[in-house]
């Protein structure tokens, strides 16, 4: 609410200083809950008209500087849709690897192409001889920090903006003899022996902005939906997906080659020793009778009699505890004893957050989980991992069709996020890796998913046999679908996403839903062109009574999953939900065919570096 003396308000471009909140008088007419009455506006120029402003607010640019750090990042000057040049005549500092090098005018200038992982591009940078020794910022790999004034480039470059350098602050030397990456471009299996270097190359910065603008995509998808994020353990007692291929937790090797070094450097006491110790004891034992039956022991000299009789049978019970040591696991009943391990029993690294996160669901409503899983499968495969990301959301209330709705808006919520947020980097990997991988995500974006059931997929895959489309995987009705079937009906059947459902349940995990057939489960899976499955979901099985049924199914045992029926027990309820395996996406994303080259420290057979 501006008071009528202030002028020109219609005309008036203006910077509210102070006011105070009001509510207004209620009355006819009266529409708003609340009222701002203006104290105090300022501006430069009063008569200026709004068309000037918003020109002013155009031509009067500014480079963003970082808030905890001090310097400018590339990206806040290189992603501008001016490509920079209206930063022109800014002084900046800015920080970065060098790329490249190049000495000019014989020596007494040099060219930097300098990139700091904020985005894919370069800023060019120009060194005068007379503030440093160019040799030592040339080379690549070279961290520089350094002052300067942006200016336009000469007419006819590529470039839209570049650095005259005023000050070379800090320079971080390489040692051109053994630093890993020369010039050339480096392979894929070469970078994976430098994880700890490998994410300044081009292709792996774009591939690492591309993974964190999905986790944010991911976050973003399902807090707008309302569900709650819910960290769920790394160490577990249960095998949710019953296969076996579990990494084991445990402290008795650790502890039992510390008892086998204790044992070869201290002898554990013979037969001989623990006799001794029992004579001792029997002797203080008759010390002490003998001074209780006479009249003239005093009773300090009964306590102090007594005292030693409790030593000695303290040293006795240790000789005997000890002189049991053998080397080896603990046994009992033949079997490795893990009450004496770490959590006093067998306990394993996660291989899905699933069966805890239901927990949540049947208590808070829809939630989700993203964390890393675990799977001890001896694979030397592209697309096989030991450890791995998962997104796992429990929808509360949900049957199968609303899990499938969640999941097809969820990918294509990724797909969208990245074509808005990230093209630049899905650029380099269309250049560099996959030139369709920028209309893949523009068809997953845009088409709705195709869904058949399992049953009518074999079909087609029977069908297309019998046209002579070869697979190495048998197709009948039970099986498992490959990877090559999942990729046959999403890039040469219906060319987009396909979600197949009600798969037979002698081939899903024991907690899906059973349908009325008997024979399938309500389980689906999202497949996607390059990848293949990218998504595997169920409505899980809330009725308690084919639950435990299920888990006798499958010669699983009840006890540790006690816990987990007794969600069905107390106020069982509806509900469904997916997981979807993070590097696939990221994988699918990119175009890059090995998933190692997805994540940050890949873990596999024989590897674990870092």
């Amino acid at each position: 609410m501006f008071d009528a003396s202030v002028p020109n308000l219609s005309e008036l471009a203006v910077t509210i200083d102070d006011g105070c909140l009001k509510i207004p008088l209620q009355g006819k007419g009266t529409k708003y809950k609340i009222q701002l009455s203006v104290e105090k506006v300022t501006d430069d120029e009063e008569t200026r008209p709004p068309s000037d402003h918003l020109a002013a607010a155009v031509s009067s640019p500014s480079v963003q500087r970082a808030r905890f750090s001090n310097h400018v990042s590339l990206k806040s000057i290189l992603c501008r849709p001016d490509g920079g040049a209206g930063l022109a005549g800014q002084r900046v500092r800015i920080f970065g690897w060098v790329r490249t090098g190049r000495l000019q005018g014989k020596g007494s200038f040099a060219f930097l192409e300098v990139n700091d992982g904020s985005c894919p591009a370069y800023l060019q940078v120009m060194v005068d001889a007379s503030l440093t020794d160019l040799s030592k910022l040339i080379a690549k790999g070279t961290c520089v920090v350094v002052d300067g004034c942006l200016k336009l480039p000469p007419q006819g470059t590529k470039q839209k903006i570049e650095l005259k350098v005023e000050e070379v602050v800090a320079v971080g030397t390489v040692d051109q003899v053994t630093y890993p990456f020369p010039k050339n471009k480096p392979s894929l299996e070469h970078l994976r022996k430098f994880l700890h270097l490998r994410a300044r190359t081009n292709l792996m910065a774009s591939v690492a902005r591309i993974r964190n603008a999905l986790a944010f995509a991911t976050h973003s998808f399902f807090q707008s939906q309302s569900f709650l994020y819910v960290q769920t353990p790394i160490i577990t007692t249960s095998d949710c997906e019953g296969a076996g291929e579990m990494f084991q937790v445990t402290t008795l090797i650790s502890s039992t080659e510390k008892l086998e070094r204790d044992l070869i450097e201290n002898p554990p006491p013979t037969e001989a020793d623990v006799e001794a110790a029992r004579l001792v004891v029997k002797e203080r034992g008759e010390a002490v009778a003998q001074l209780k039956a006479s009249k003239e022991a005093s009773k300090e000299t009964i306590t102090a009699s007594v005292a030693e009789l409790n030593d000695a049978k303290l040293s006795l019970s240790r000789t005997v505890e000890i002189s049991r040591l053998k080397p080896g696991l603990p046994k009992k009943d033949g079997e490795t004893d893990y009450s004496q391990d770490f959590f006093g029993r067998q306990a394993f690294l996660s291989v899905s957050g699933q069966l805890q996160l239901e927990s949540y669901a049947c208590a808070l409503g829809s939630v989700y989980t993203f964390g890393p899983t675990f799977r001890a499968e001896n694979s030397h495969t592209s697309r096989h991992l030991a450890e791995f990301w998962m997104v796992e959301p429990e929808l509360a209330l949900a049957d199968l069709e609303e899990d499938m709705d969640c999941a097809e808006a969820y990918v294509r919520h990724m797909c969208t996020w990245l074509l808005d947020n990230c093209y630049d980097d899905l650029e380099v990997m269309a250049e560099n890796v996959d030139y369709g991988c920028i209309d893949r995500l523009k068809l997953v974006a845009s088409t709705p998913f195709v869904r058949i059931t399992y049953t009518d997929a074999i079909e087609l895959l029977k069908k297309a046999m019998a046209q002579r489309q070869k697979f190495e995987n048998q197709v009948e009705w039970g099986i498992d679908l490959a990877s090559e079937h999942e990729r046959y009906l999403t890039e040469i059947v219906f060319q987009k996403p396909v979600i197949v459902y009600n798969y037979p349940k002698g081939i899903k995990a024991f907690y899906m839903r059973v349908n009325d057939d008997g024979k399938t489960v309500a389980a689906m899976d999202v497949l996607v062109p390059k990848v293949g499955e990218l998504i595997g979901g169920s409505q899980r099985e809330e009725r308690y009574a084919v639950l435990m049924n299920r888990l006798e199914e499958m010669g699983l045992p009840v006890e540790p999953y006690e816990w987990y029926l007794d969600l069905r027990r107390h106020g069982t309820v509806k509900h469904s939900g997916f997981g979807l395996g993070f590097e696939r996406m990221v994988l699918f994303a990119t175009g890059m065919e090995n998933i190692r080259d997805v994540i940050p420290f890949p873990r596999y057979p024989g590897r674990a570096d870092l």
